[in-house]
């Protein structure tokens, strides 16, 4: 189980050697050096250790700077560093961090030369993010000895440390070592012995669906990506993260932690085999999912499979005014994203009050953006003019485009869209905001299925930049060209997918979110070190149990089921934690209990 780990004495572990010189290898003998630490730094290859040094050169350089380093610092780094390729160099370390290949032969075969070279009491521990530390340890002559220290990349910005123990790690090892992470500024989170741990053991899940559904043709790798940036918040795509990572380390991960698990979710997707034995591992070999400049580039060139620019769609439809059906925030902020780009909207709900009350919240917001000088007061006005509230759907009677964002209940959205049928006039576009039920149920309650899209936008809407545009089986060309046009003129960024639940951002970040609960429920860890682990291993805005008690247990329940019943995979069953909390009425700040307590407003 994951402890929080705090503060305590400064480390005596003075002279750390680093076994393998690789961008980790070399990131970390960067942050052990900067803190004042003797480094080793070894490798077989004598032109990685020449790199090393110069990496390390010009990674300190750039620190001076930007003013974090100054030169006599930097001087005083530098000459902390020797490298060797003989792994006798070792032989003085209190420390030895092994960052080779993914490989138990190659792993055991250093820490067995190890045993012969270093000091009774020196400390061993692997980098390794996939592969069993109880095994590495147990071929030790010193098992107690062995632990495992996951740095994430690139070492010197990345905060998170994961320190790894097995059932035969000593707890002064692990007190020295996490001692040794406190000192380098980083922030060490305890997990026990299993493949992927915390924070890999949540991403590469994510990852390997995010290849499949790209492998199913179910939405461009661009429009994936887009999607859980704009989405999710998150600093990186899934398959532009896989490339960085490299195709064939994933691949790694994966394979043990299916070993481990049996989840179908963690079974590498194919196209991780394929990619990886044609040499197409990411960044690294200049192509992956995309293509680089060169090998080693960050720079994505275009290939046979980068959308044109401008490609001409079939010619949409004329949308002059638009009707927003509802009154809850998400109506009321799609209604204001309207508004503000010059369209006259009619925002009708169940009666007069509940409309009025819903254009009221409308001009609190603009007046905010005004407030914050986002906007003038001008504007505003103007804005909240062309809002017209209605108590009845008789008002969509002229409307080009019908917006429905009313209660995620796949009855009441058929009923409304029956309604919308009769009111609307030929050629009007019927639109869902659903984020879960199925569009092509919807168009069904029509006799214009061909006129009916899912236009699923993001919390709060006029904030959220993403609108996942969703085409069934039955919509027509130009009822698509016409959504994606006024997306782009409501300034949010289109992607493409099919109908199945979740579309491409629920599907993708729900599963992630059941796995975290099961680790919970597992003893594997506590809620405080996932979302830790999340925010400073994976860069996310907002750890896992953080992100479940704002969108709502219920809500998230309800998705976990919709998905479950869709695909009908064992792995996305939701957690019975999370089921029990729903029952017990616990569902997150609204009800001031989720998965943590909120102070009652």
């Amino acid at each position: 189980m994951a402890t929080p780990l705090s503060p305590s004495p400064s480390s005596p572990l003075s002279t750390v050697a680093v076994v393998g010189l690789g961008t980790m290898g070399t990131g970390i003998a960067e942050v052990l050096a900067r803190a004042g630490r003797e480094v080793v730094g070894i490798d077989i290859s004598e032109a990685a250790a020449a790199k090393a040094v110069a990496a390390l050169e010009a990674a300190t350089a750039r620190a001076v700077e930007r003013g974090r380093l100054t030169e006599q610092e930097r001087a005083d780094a530098l000459a902390r560093v020797r490298t060797s390729t003989d792994l006798r160099a070792a032989a003085d370390a209190d420390l030895v961090i092994e960052v080779a290949p993914e490989s138990y032969e190659i792993k055991q075969q250093i820490f067995r030369e190890l045993d012969g070279i270093v000091r009774p009491d020196t400390i061993l521990a692997t980098g390794t993010n996939a592969l069993s530390v109880t095994r590495l340890a147990a071929d030790s002559s010193r098992p107690e000895r062995v632990l495992g220290l996951h740095f994430f990349n690139p070492a010197p910005a990345m905060k998170l440390v994961e320190v790894v123990s097995s059932v035969l790690t000593a707890p002064t090892a692990v007190s020295a070592v996490t001692n040794l992470a406190l000192d380098l500024g980083k922030e060490p989170v305890a997990v026990g012995d299993r493949p992927g741990f915390v924070a890999d053991g949540l991403l590469f899940g994510y990852l390997n669906q995010a290849a499949a559904m790209y492998e199913a043709k179910y939405a461009s790798r661009e429009d994936i990506d887009a999607a859980m940036r704009l989405g999710c918040g998150l600093p990186m795509g899934p398959l532009a993260l896989l490339d960085l990572i490299g195709v064939d380390t994933a691949r790694t991960v994966l394979e043990a932690m299916y070993a481990a698990s049996h989840d179908r979710l963690h079974a590498p997707a194919p196209i991780l085999k394929q990619l990886s034995e044609a040499g197409l591992t990411g960044r690294k070999s200049g192509r992956g999912f995309y293509t680089y400049e060169a090998p080693g580039s960050a720079t994505v060139v275009r290939d046979a499979l980068t959308p044109l620019e401008g490609a001409a769609l079939t010619p949409g439809r004329e949308i002059r005014s638009v009707g927003v059906a509802g009154s809850g925030t998400m109506a009321s902020g799609i209604v204001e994203v309207f508004a503000k780009a010059g369209y006259e909207v009619v925002l009708a709900a169940r009666s007069e009050e509940k409309a009025q009350t819903a254009k009221a919240r409308i001009g609190k917001s603009l007046s905010r953006s005004v407030d914050k000088g986002r906007m003038t007061a001008e504007a505003a006005a103007q804005t909240l003019d062309r809002i017209t509230a209605a108590g009845s759907y008789e008002a969509f009677a002229d409307v080009d485009l019908a917006v429905e964002a009313v209660a995620e209940d796949l009855e009441i959205k058929q009923q409304l869209f029956a309604t919308l049928d009769k009111v609307c006039k030929p050629g009007a576009i019927l639109a869902t905001t659903t984020s879960s039920l199925p569009v092509v149920a919807c168009a069904r309650a029509t006799s214009r299925p061909q006129d009916v899209i899912g236009m699923h936008f993001f919390n709060p809407a006029p904030a959220m930049k993403l609108v996942e545009v969703v085409r069934t089986v039955l919509t027509a060309e130009d009822v698509h060209a016409t959504v994606r046009e006024v997306c782009g003129r409501i300034k949010k960024h289109a992607v493409d997918c099919g109908d199945r639940a979740g579309f491409i951002v629920n599907a993708l970040l729900f599963p992630y979110l059941n796995n975290a609960i099961k680790m919970v429920q597992e003893h594997y860890a506590t809620l405080d070190d996932i979302d830790a682990a999340m925010k400073l291993g994976g860069g996310y805005p907002m750890g896992p149990f953080e992100l479940l008690d704002v969108v709502g247990l219920d809500v998230s329940l309800a998705i976990e089921k919709v998905l479950h019943r869709e695909f009908r995979d064992p792995g996305l069953a939701p957690a019975p934690l999370l089921e029990h909390l729903v029952a017990a009425g616990c569902l997150g700040r609204k009800t001031g209990r989720g998965f943590r307590e909120y102070a009652r407003r």
